[in-house]
């Protein structure tokens, strides 16, 4: 993720405070200095460095902390508020009838989030329309149509048409009757005067209401002169940050935030139409430091349930909740955890865990979970119904039928049915619990830090 290396070298740091209650004037130095060291190393350009690192040591050494907070936890605090006011807002998107400009260099990912922003688009209810007028990109076309397919979303294009200003204006036309009409637009190499009075051309035809700049998180200084260039022809209200799943360091996105005094309207990670969120920066910078988003959890766990429950129309989740957790639900549940999106994004969001866990786990670990899980479907797909609804009844004899129909070991098949008792030992926790019991567990969550602790999760078995 964007910055990540600052979030895991300042957890490090925080850390160090432990135990105390004050700070002096070496403890802020030390923080403030691994903050300078880690917004430098990604790209994050100077002057912004050296105003946020003194906002920090001025607030931490002139501030007290309230009564009965940890020197660490009041520093955590005064970073998280300034790293919230270094990002800024939101770019506000009005979930209503409008026309968006994507803008942005050859390979920064505009042809990919068209499509993104599409489905995000037509998951709130509204139908868009993707208009696709590069015509200089070989591919573009058939990779924008693909992918507009793959989302379920209208789509426009012209490949036998060489005239981009042409597509667009028969673009909208065709496409008439959608809600949110999304443009995108040809990209160069570079910064050409053609791709600037191209682009000019097309915003004069679709008038659009917001014009969005796509940058990949692994551009450095460079995106300070795209965004100025950009912004000064066709005037930028808000930048995507692209590819954020890879190593990127994403400084350079944020320097052209600020260069053209707009915000982040959404980040993409991964290549499914289903990889973008709307940017929020409260739970941006609470990811980045450990703390979770429990907000952005909770909104995936609603979509992945939903989309799970609408593929098999029998299987009811609240239903598991009340009565028994057979392999049937574990396999539901699964299913939605993969759409969810990538299993480290996810853990991002559980206080506690983005911080501490994640940064103690090996580097193949999430490799090593999702081929577990996998093999976990491939052994569920090889039981029968019985045995998906009644896990008890798998003994010796279908232990060695299922693993050889498989292909599995036994002790995998083992492991799942562990796994299965685990996760029915929690349900029945929570079916336990009374309203107040719930709002503990919830409000110990959220006041998780990042310091290492499992929480209330504990439970919930290795995955």
């Amino acid at each position: 993720m964007v910055l990540d290396n600052l979030g895991s070298s300042l957890r490090g740091s925080l850390d160090k405070l432990r135990g105390k209650s004050r700070l002096d004037e070496d403890d802020v130095q030390e923080i403030v200095k691994e903050i300078q060291r880690s917004l430098l190393s990604a790209d994050v350009d100077v002057s912004l460095v050296m105003d946020l690192s003194d906002s920090i040591k001025t607030r931490a050494l002139e501030e007290e902390p309230p009564g009965g907070t940890s020197a660490r936890d009041h520093v955590l605090k005064i970073v998280y508020e300034e790293l919230v006011g270094l990002i800024g807002e939101s770019t506000e998107i009005p979930l209503e009838s409008q026309t968006i400009m994507l803008a942005g260099l050859q390979g920064s990912g505009k042809t990919t989030t068209s499509a993104k922003m599409a489905w995000w688009f037509s998951k709130k209810g509204l139908r868009p329309a993707v208009i696709q007028t590069d015509t200089f990109r070989p591919g573009a076309y058939d990779q924008a149509k693909q992918m507009c397919e793959r989302a379920e979303v209208d789509f426009y294009g012209d490949p036998d048409c060489d005239d981009p200003v042409q597509i667009a204006r028969d673009g909208l036309e065709a496409t008439e009757d959608a809600d949110v009409h999304i443009v995108d637009t040809a990209g160069r190499h570079a910064l050409e005067d053609d791709l600037i009075a191209e682009i000019e051309e097309i915003e004069g035809v679709v008038q659009p209401d917001l014009n969005l700049l796509v940058l990949d998180a692994a551009i450095g200084q460079g995106a300070k002169e795209q965004a100025q260039q950009f912004d000064e022809s066709i005037g930028i209200g808000g930048v995507v940050i692209t590819k954020l799943d890879g190593t990127a360091k994403g400084g350079g996105a944020l320097t052209a935030v600020n260069e053209t005094d707009s915000s982040i309207a959404f980040l993409g990670m991964g290549e499914t139409v289903q990889d973008i969120e709307r940017f929020e920066p409260n739970g941006f910078i609470s990811r980045l430091l450990g703390m979770g988003d429990l907000k952005q959890l909770s909104e995936r766990v609603e979509r992945a349930m939903s989309e799970t429950q609408a593929e098999d129309e029998d299987w009811d989740p609240e239903e598991m909740m009340k009565g028994n957790f057979t392999l049937k639900d574990m396999q539901k549940q699964m299913e939605a955890m993969n759409k969810m999106g990538p299993l480290d994004q996810v853990l991002d969001m559980i206080p506690g865990f983005g911080g501490g866990i994640k940064d103690q786990l090996p580097d193949d670990a999430m490799d090593v979970t999702k081929d577990r899980m996998r093999a976990f479907e491939v052994v569920m797909d090889s039981m029968t119904e019985e045995e998906l609804e009644n896990p008890r009844k798998v003994g010796a004899s279908r232990v060695k039928r299922i693993a050889q129909g498989s292909g599995q070991d036994e002790e995998t098949i083992q492991e799942l049915l562990e796994q299965h008792r685990m996760m029915e030992q929690t349900i029945k926790q929570f079916q336990n619990m009374g309203d107040g019991d719930m709002q503990r567990m919830m409000k110990k969550l959220q006041n998780q830090d990042g310091g290492g602790g499992m929480g209330g999760l504990g439970g919930m078995g290795p995955f």
